[in-house]
């Protein structure tokens, strides 16, 4: 079994997200050790884009301090190398297909393969155009992780055919942030994905508070949580670890 599967086993999974390089890569590679102390089940960590077309303000933001403060696509990956030595929580990258691209998708996925990571979000790129993609994560063994949307209703059948490791459920319209209230009624999601696989359901977008996460999970296997991760890191800089760690603690705590 895959470690992303083995992470949903018998328990609701927290997932949070980071960019990679904000504020730091030398922090990044601290956060992810104190998330996972704090409970987190699965990792997902953004490599830094210039258009990063599915996140809001908060994300963008980060984005362009990663970028700035001089992140590149091959530093996140010595960084990974760093962790892998230190920890084997299931790692997860969140990026676009640009970045891919322009890597080389072969040599992109073989590398996620050499550095330890176990799978990839591409946010933009839909199911009908993810062949490329699909084929050197299969060579590779990496965990490609399809996304439903509420308006997917027809193409959630045949995502959730093809999905691998776990099924993002994308729980409001729009871009990334924290939301007041989330309206989607995210169990129809998931019974119709479980209808045609056995496949963990992870919520994200939107999602902020425990109580979110804990009525969250009563439909889902796990949730995904990154603006208010992000916003910590933004507003504490290199002092933002502890924060994040409390902060993840209060989640883990709430999905169990």
């Amino acid at each position: 079994m895959s470690r992303i599967r083995e992470a949903f086993q018998g328990k609701k999974a927290f997932i949070p997200f980071i960019t990679c390089g904000d504020p730091d890569l030398e922090t990044t590679e601290q956060l992810v050790y104190a998330m996972e102390k704090a409970g987190a089940s699965i990792i997902e960590l953004g490599i830094p884009f210039s258009d990063p077309t599915a996140e809001g303000p908060v994300i963008q933001e980060a984005n362009l301090r990663a970028l700035l403060g001089g992140a590149t696509t091959d530093k996140v990956f010595d960084t990974v190398e760093k962790i892998r030595r230190n920890s084997d929580i299931p790692l997860v990258f969140m990026t676009y297909a640009n970045v891919v691209f322009s890597y080389g998708t072969e040599r992109f996925i073989k590398r996620m393969k050499e550095t330890g990571m176990d799978g990839l979000i591409l946010p933009d790129v839909p199911f009908e155009e993810k062949e490329e993609f699909d084929l050197a994560c299969r060579e590779y063994g990496i965990e490609l992780i399809s996304l439903i949307a509420p308006t997917s209703h027809e193409r959630i059948r045949m995502i959730a055919e093809k999905a691998s490791g776990f099924v993002y459920c994308v729980s409001s319209l729009g871009v990334t942030g924290t939301r007041s209230e989330i309206t989607t009624d995210v169990g129809a999601m998931v019974r119709l994905v479980k209808e045609i696989k056995d496949i963990p359901c992870a919520v994200g977008f939107g999602i902020s508070t425990p109580e979110q996460a804990r009525q969250m999970c009563a439909n889902a296997d796990g949730v995904i949580v990154g603006s208010a991760i992000v916003k910590l890191c933004g507003a504490y800089g290199k002092d933002c670890v502890p924060y994040v760690k409390d902060y993840v603690r209060s989640m883990t705590e709430a999905v169990k």
